[in-house]
């Protein structure tokens, strides 16, 4: 006896049955309950199924079933389990049913589902374009397809075989491919399946413009300066992902949908539709917080996308911290044809840490594009910083940094890449930053100087969950002379999170009667291994070491070790360590938020 797959009734069809019978006894009176109990004797994943899927068991519970109707279920039992089996590949199941009278009855059901029918075949085409345009991905159906003779049949692996597939050909250059035929030759008395399935891959689609829908506060012209698509370029379905990150990314719109009609008639440049919903004009945000490094904090942000109304963006926010007070103001432009956007800041920013009152402002120009991988930025920067001790003490002669006011014009350049799995949870690939600036003595400058600042991370995916991390920063400022009248911001101090944990933040430095002053030179480095337990909790080992110095002649290492926790949330990982700083002797709490930079 052969079967093909697929044409005989579904458990559905018996449920639908008994309903009517139940709706039928509504009005037949009177009605006889009939509490019962059911044990399945059954191979572990068969009962699971089973007790989950089979009417039998699922109507147990019903204290308005009749006799009739619990005779039914029992009559009607053998041909469900065969349907259920029959999806895990046991189509001749032997079922045998008793019932133990008493107050409450129990039917005991024992399976035997027989021998498994496994693939001795699998007949896998495929005809359109793809055929000899593609030849390689026909290959790779072929080679990679997931129920290969030998293996044993079950419903959902002949599904997600054909679907996956299916899929080589859908996410790039066929769009319009579909199963056009698909059979799976059942033989029962054999326990031998015969599969065979045809894909059409139809033509190849090209990409043609955008179009566009749901703008309405702002232009158009902003989606179509962040598109990375060219006209007449090979669809994928990974470019149309691209072009709704670099939507996304903006701060106009919360929900990006982009589409083609795939109608193998319109093939060649077919138009790509984006349609958008528009965030508000106008937001405010406010919030508590708590961070190892600065203490207890409230902070509020007022931010109107659309200034003048041509969507010019206005940003303001202030942060106020237990050791840091911090303002901007930043007023930027839509994206320009090449993605890139213009604007003007400012800034102020005051810290009280390690012995030091250090106040900076800043105003500046920037003309930044975020890419999918990479981010660059040239600004133009103005600072003003005063530096005070906070004790009063008197300085000491070999301080590379005075007290006072100073200040820079510091044109600069930055860039960011990054390649990894995932940009919030990462666990393979890296991230490397850079960033340079100089000033000319004269040009509202005090001391001629350049100054670079590297950063790297690599992430080293261990097992099926665990991750190494590594990660380093060098930092240099590197003059003529003295640094003494460079802007105490551009300088470097070490410690806290993300630098040598078991240290307080900025406490890493030129330390000198108990005040630690910025230096020259930085350079940090990072070892930690991560356990994760699940998918949102984990704990990690990590080993860090730095320092801060204005000679590396005279440098002082730190090293700072411990464990700590993690926990996924919505926006990044939280860190939770107890690190030890090796030469402070000392334990110390850290709090971050991990966000890949």
């Amino acid at each position: 006896m052969m079967h093909r797959f697929g044409r005989r009734l579904t458990p559905a069809v018996h449920s639908t049955i008994f309903a009517l019978l139940v709706m039928a006894g509504c009005f037949a009176a009177p009605i006889v309950h009939a509490a019962y109990k059911v044990e399945i004797d059954a191979p572990g994943d068969l009962k699971a199924l089973l007790e989950q899927h089979l009417d039998l068991s699922r109507y147990k519970d019903r204290a308005d079933l009749s006799e009739d109707q619990l005779k039914f279920l029992i009559d009607t039992v053998d041909e469900q389990v065969t349907q259920l089996t029959s999806t895990e590949g046991y189509f001749s199941p032997k079922t045998t049913v008793s019932v133990d009278a008493g107050e409450v009855k129990t039917i005991h059901l024992t399976v035997d589902p027989q021998q498994r029918t496994m693939v001795s075949a699998a007949s896998v085409d495929v005809v359109g374009k793809a055929a000899s345009e593609a030849p390689e991905r026909v290959s790779r159906i072929k080679q990679d397809w997931g129920l290969q003779p030998g293996q044993p049949f079950r419903q959902a692996d002949w599904a997600k075989a054909k679907e996956d597939g299916l899929q080589v050909l859908l996410k790039k250059r066929y769009p319009a491919a579909k199963v056009a035929q698909s059979e799976a030759r059942i033989t029962p008395e054999d326990n031998d399946a015969q599969l065979s399935v045809k894909y059409d891959s139809g033509p190849g689609f090209t990409l043609g413009p955008l179009r566009i829908t749901g703008t309405k506060r702002y232009p158009p012209s902003i989606i179509e300066n962040v598109n990375p698509l060219q006209v007449g370029e090979e669809y994928s379905v990974e470019r149309l992902l691209l072009l709704q990150r670099q939507i996304q990314n903006t701060p106009y719109f919360g929900n990006v949908i982009v589409s083609i009609d795939d109608d193998p008639l319109h093939a060649q440049e077919t138009p790509v539709n984006v349609q958008v919903t528009e965030f508000q004009t106008q937001r405010l945000r406010t919030g508590l917080g708590y961070a190892s490094d600065t203490g207890a904090q409230v902070q509020g942000r007022y931010t109107n996308y659309n200034v003048f109304g041509k969507a010019w963006v206005f940003d303001a926010q202030t942060k106020i911290e237990q050791r840091r007070q911090y303002g901007s103001l930043d007023l930027s432009m839509p994206p320009d044809s090449r993605s890139f956007i213009n604007g003007v800041n400012g800034s102020y920013d005051r810290t009280t840490l390690q012995g030091v009152d250090l106040r900076s402002m800043k105003i500046g120009l920037k003309r930044a594009r975020s890419l999918e991988n990479y981010d660059t930025a040239l600004t133009l920067d103005y600072y003003r910083d005063r530096l005070q001790q906070t004790d009063g003490a008197v300085l000491p002669p070999n301080t590379v940094i005075q007290p006072g006011q100073h200040q820079a014009l510091v044109p600069g350049f930055a860039w960011v890449r990054r390649a990894v799995d995932n940009s919030i949870f990462p666990r393979s690939g890296h991230i490397f930053s850079i960033q340079t600036g100089f000033a000319v003595k004269g040009f509202l400058t005090d001391q001629t100087f350049f100054r670079a600042d590297g950063r790297y991370k690599h992430y080293f995916p261990v097992a099926k969950r665990d991750v190494v991390i590594l990660r380093t920063e060098l930092g240099g400022v590197f003059t003529a002379g003295s640094s003494a009248a460079v802007p105490a911001s551009l300088l470097f101090r070490a410690g806290g999170n993300e630098s040598v944990r078991g240290y307080s933040y900025e406490s890493i430095g030129n330390s000198q009667n108990g005040t630690v002053y910025p230096t020259k030179y930085m350079v940090t480095a990072s070892a930690e291994y991560q356990h994760w337990i699940s998918e949102q909790w984990g704990g990690a080992l990590f080993y860090d070491a730095g320092t801060a110095t204005d000679s590396w002649a005279n440098r002082s290492i730190k090293v700072g070790v411990g464990p700590g926790v993690r926990y996924r949330s919505p926006v990044g990982t939280v860190n939770v360590d107890l690190a030890y700083g090796v030469q402070a002797k000392q334990f110390r709490p850290h709090i971050s938020l991990g966000i890949a930079f």
